[in-house]
C-alpha cells in the first residue's frame, strides 16, 4: 500500500493476499488491529478495502510490531519460556539479546513510507 504514493484509494485485501500470496484471514485479523489501533481505515462493499489513516511516513515498522505482537515482543524471550534472563537463559538468549537491540533500533527508525522508498530504489521484491 505505501508503494502507491499518493493513492488515497481502497485497497482490496483479497488482491493484497494473492499479491502476496498470504493467507486473506490472516490478513483480515492483522488489518483489523492495525485499523483499530488507528493505523488503516477501511471500508466494506464492492469498491471496499484498506488504507492508510496515518500517513506511511508516521508509521515506523516498531509500530506495526507492537500493534500485531505486543508492547513487551522486544523484552520477552524468543521462545516464550516465562522467567528466561541472565540467571535463567534458553538456548537462544543470548543471540536474542544482541539481536533484538539491533532490530529494535532498526525498526524505531524505519518509518513504511521509507520502507517502500527502498522497495522502489533498489528494487526488491516483496512477492514470489
Amino acid at each position: 500500500m505505501a508503494l502507491k504514493k499518493g493513492d488515497p484509494t481502497y485497497v482490496s485485501i483479497g488482491e493484497i493476499s494473492e499479491e502476496l500470496d498470504i493467507s486473506f484471514h490472516f490478513l483480515t485479523k492483522t488489518f483489523q488491529s492495525l485499523t483499530e489501533k488507528g493505523i488503516l481505515k477501511s471500508y466494506r462493499g464492492p469498491s471496499g478495502g484498506v488504507a492508510f489513516a496515518t500517513p506511511p511516513e508516521a508509521i515506523f515498522l516498531i509500530d506495526v510490531v507492537r500493534i500485531i505482537e505486543g508492547d513487551d515482543f522486544f523484552d520477552s524471550c524468543l521462545l516464550g519460556l516465562p522467567g528466561c534472563g541472565k540467571a535463567a537463559p534458553c538456548p537462544v538468549h543470548d543471540y536474542w539479546k544482541e539481536a533484538k537491540i539491533a532490530i529494535k533500533r532498526e525498526f524505531e527508525t524505519t518509518s513504511l513510507a521509507g520502507l517502500a522508498d527502498k522497495v522502489s530504489r533498489q528494487r526488491l521484491r516483496i512477492s514470489e
